[in-house]
């Protein structure tokens, strides 16, 4: 059984089932057993119903009448949305962290990333999470929260599809390579270049999810 803080019991419980609903283990279009989830994590129904009111206004489920919550599906469309507003919003704001990154954020960035090296080689567990955490440490030295705001959702909607991109064989060591490049060029400060790369890293991703997608419908 999972203890919560009460007074951060809303909050966490959303992180909580967030999680769990990214990593898989709450499976897409399936109705989420709301007694069952309730029971592992040690709380009543009533906060439960509340923390997913507050992931379906994430985009991350979605509710029917008389039928309770859904994970929603990973999609083609929804794919497509999330990273054509990332590559309109994150090039430009990287390159302002860039410069306005403190030396304690440059040092979290680099700490960042070094994780997410070690989880990507082990193929092991939140190799998603580790990933949204990279690209944000990058993003919050630009100190512009609206914006900032934006991609965090962006982040967490793109989380699944992270871990679906990196299913293929040699994923994983292109991914760390382009993150090395683009951690490299942030911490030179060199705006241009370093949007340049998340551009590319972003442009690569959605292209093999692309072509992941039409292989599952061929299937």
């Amino acid at each position: 059984m999972t203890n919560l803080i009460v007074r951060n019991l809303a909050d966490q419980l959303v992180d909580l089932v967030r999680d769990r609903i990214l990593n898989g283990t709450i499976p897409a279009d399936q109705a989420i057993r709301q007694d069952t989830l309730a029971a592992e994590l040690g709380i009543s129904k009533i906060p439960l119903r509340e923390a997913l009111t507050r992931l379906e206004q994430e985009g991350l489920v979605r509710s029917q009448a008389n039928r309770g919550y859904f994970v929603r599906a990973l999609s083609a469309a929804e794919a497509e949305e999330v990273y054509a507003l990332r590559l309109k919003l994150e090039p430009e704001l990287v390159a302002l962290a860039a410069a306005r990154a403190s030396d304690a954020e440059r040092q979290h960035a680099i700490a960042v990333h070094d994780e997410l090296d070690k989880v990507t080689d082990a193929h092991g567990d939140g190799v998603g999470r580790f990933n949204r955490a990279f690209h944000l440490a990058l993003i919050q030295p630009a100190n512009q929260p609206i914006t900032t705001h934006m991609l965090e959702r962006l982040h967490v909607l793109g989380e699944r599809y992270v871990r679906k991109h990196l299913e293929p064989l040699g994923r994983d060591q292109r991914a760390n390579e382009e993150h090395q490049d683009i951690l490299r060029h942030w911490l030179d400060r060199d705006g241009a270049a370093v949007a340049k790369a998340i551009d590319a890293h972003i442009r690569a991703t959605i292209d093999d999810l692309r072509r992941q997608f039409s292989t599952d419908r061929i299937d």
